[in-house]
């Protein structure tokens, strides 16, 4: 796992899942937040995105 940032395309691309159903997880509590990196610009760690990818197989 790494430290890296990813925008939301690039987790998107990563979980394949679309931008409606990633804010929606988010809102429900059930997804990691994002950082916030500027005003209006945020990102996701990487290994948190990992992360919550591997629980979501295991359960």
């Amino acid at each position: 796992m790494t430290n890296r940032v990813l925008r939301r395309r690039d987790v998107e691309a990563l979980t394949g899942l679309g931008r409606a159903t990633i804010y929606r997880h988010l809102r429900a509590g059930n997804a990691p937040r994002p950082i916030r990196l500027a005003e209006r610009l945020v990102g996701w760690l990487e290994r948190d995105i990992e992360a919550w990818l591997a629980s979501r197989a295991r359960g």
